[in-house]
């Protein structure tokens, strides 16, 4: 996945350690509840479509953004599905980075489904009872998107 400009800019001054960073995700369905995924070109895995929001950009906009750079896909975002802490993932660099999870529904509204960078290998549409093998992240998001659930989160606290 491509590194942002200013996450270079934080690793030359602070190195691998820790980085706390905001990320989104997203649930594309379109007109026939089908789900969009991306299968990742850094771990061969299908997903869902996400990434880093740029200083001062707005969840919703950055999952906009993310599904059509990454898939060609217009879409608008409809709700908040998930808001979750997750656990600090160590990159192969050596990098640590724990990222806070704002996962959005999305409904499709235009472009053709197609890898379009250099983040995926593939990307297509997928009947809910079709999935191809996935993580319990995405099924988790993607339950959430097919539900009239309420916004999960995590209601543990640490202390």
């Amino acid at each position: 996945m491509a590194t942002p400009d200013f996450i270079r800019d934080l690793r030359s001054s602070i190195g691998q350690r820790l980085l706390w960073l905001p990320g989104v995700s997203a649930v594309v369905l379109d007109d026939e509840g089908r789900v969009l995924l991306n299968r990742r070109s850094d771990n061969g895995k299908w997903s869902l479509i996400g990434g880093i929001p740029e200083p001062g950009e707005q969840p919703a906009a950055c999952a906009v953004r993310e599904v059509h750079e990454e898939t060609g896909v217009h879409c608008v975002v409809e709700r908040v599905l998930v808001v979750q802490a997750l656990k600090p993932v160590t990159y192969d660099n050596g990098d640590v980075c724990q990222y806070m999870d704002i996962s959005v529904r999305c409904r499709a509204v235009g472009g053709e489904a197609r890898v379009n960078d250099d983040e995926s290998l593939e990307v297509g549409w997928f009947e809910v009872d079709a999935l191809p093998e996935l993580n319990e992240f995405a099924l988790h998001r993607i339950k959430q998107a097919l539900s009239d659930a309420p916004t999960w989160f995590d209601p543990t606290t640490s202390g």
